[in-house]
């Protein structure tokens, strides 16, 4: 039997978060006997993990410095790297897969210079900007991106990011995008029922999903909102998920006065994230740039559209790359309120083309973005047989 990969990553299932659905999209439908994952612990993990058959290790993957420069530092890399080690000799691994740059990308660094064992990381994008604010940072993530065999980028601005910025030849990055389940992720028609208990209603819904903070620009579209309302009042805002912004954003609401047009909905189980998708009227991810931290891809517009829904975006980081602009989306920039108010307001005032651009959104996704071609072109990235990459448990 062939050696394995050996995936590590701290952000994986149950955490929430776009690049941990990604990987467990993309490994579980990869032979078993082709990969073995290590995964940050969760509190949840247990009964997450009795619903999989993935050769998957839980681990402290989640360090309090990603530096080395202090004691703490250096024993947290010093632990990991040692358990990995001997994992790695234990299962025969042939090559490391690293979930991002820092701690994972610097713990491959770190068994290469002491095993020889190669290793590849994931880059999201968000990540490199994060790493430019710490000279430290920088100088780990630079040794990271330069040890590793190639990169795989999320996306083409991520790409260039990595060439233009971190110095990466061409012939060291391979671009690898975030996918979905098209056969999950469908349209659906109108369910009252549902609305009813949610609170939706016959009002128009529009829906952003992910992490409360500050990129995802949750504020800007409340902002936004304010002016919305004024030609839409039965108009609901349904934020799905959870994050350090909650108290803030909170608070933002009550000082717009717009405590009847927003609803918090928490973070949901895959079943719920799902009919809120299909139940909405309009999604949103309004991001911008902050302090250098961008949307690398955003999963969730991929989701959004499979699900036969228009969508909207920021234009920072890669999320054009989710979208056929303007046919299946539109990009605005979310600096300000004012070009957001008004593209929202003109597609939730325009039935006709919104109807046009959900179902040129489906089509979209499932033609460019269906797990089966990007799991097949993931097998040939890491030399695991195409033919045989369709295994896996639904979970």
């Amino acid at each position: 039997m062939r050696s394995p990969v050996l995936l590590v990553t701290e952000v994986f299932p149950p955490q929430t978060g776009g690049s941990g659905r990604w990987f467990w999209e993309l490994y579980r439908r990869m032979p078993q006997r082709e990969c073995v994952i290590v995964a940050g612990e969760h509190p949840r993990q247990e009964a997450f993990d009795r619903g999989h058959d993935l050769r998957l290790r839980r681990a402290p993957l989640s360090f309090t410095t990603w530096g080395i420069a202090s004691f703490q530092g250096l024993q947290q890399y010093g632990a990991a790297a040692a358990r990995l080690a001997r994992l790695a000799r234990r299962e025969n691994v042939r090559i490391l897969h690293c979930g991002k740059c820092l701690p994972e990308g610097l713990l491959g660094r770190m068994l290469k210079l002491w095993r020889g064992l190669p290793y590849v990381c994931y880059v999201h994008g968000e990540e490199l900007n994060l790493a430019s604010g710490s000279r430290e940072l920088t100088w780990l993530t630079r040794r990271v991106l330069h040890g590793a065999e190639f990169a795989i980028a999320n996306s083409r601005n991520t790409f260039h990011l990595l060439r233009n910025t971190w110095g990466l030849p061409d012939d060291r990055i391979r671009v690898l995008h975030p996918g979905v389940d098209t056969k999950k992720f469908v349209a659906a028609p109108r369910n009252v029922q549902w609305r009813a208990e949610r609170g939706w209603c016959d009002r128009r819904v529009v829906l952003t999903v992910g992490r409360l903070q500050k990129r995802k620009g949750h504020d800007v579209m409340l902002r936004a909102l304010a002016q919305i309302v004024r030609g839409a009042p039965d108009v609901l805002y349904a934020i799905v998920g959870d994050g350090e912004e909650h108290s803030s954003l909170i608070e933002l609401v009550g000082q717009l006065g717009l405590s009847s047009h927003v609803q918090f909905v928490g973070e949901v189980d895959d079943d719920e994230l799902l009919r809120c998708y299909q139940q909405c009227d309009l999604f949103v991810l309004p991001n911008r740039e902050v302090g250098g931290d961008i949307e690398g891809f955003g999963m969730v517009l991929l989701e959004a559209q499979s699900c036969g829904q228009a969508v909207v975006a920021g234009v920072s980081g890669g999320t054009a790359e989710t979208m056929r602009v303007p046919e299946t989306g539109r990009l605005v920039r979310c600096d300000s309120p004012d070009e957001l108010a008004q593209v929202v307001s003109g597609l939730l005032g325009d039935p006709a083309q919104l109807s046009a651009m959900r179902e040129t959104a489906r089509q979209w996704v499932v033609r460019r973005f269906d797990w089966s071609a990007l799991t097949r072109q993931a097998a040939e990235l890491f030399g695991i047989e195409p033919g045989t990459a369709i295994g896996y448990v639904d979970g």
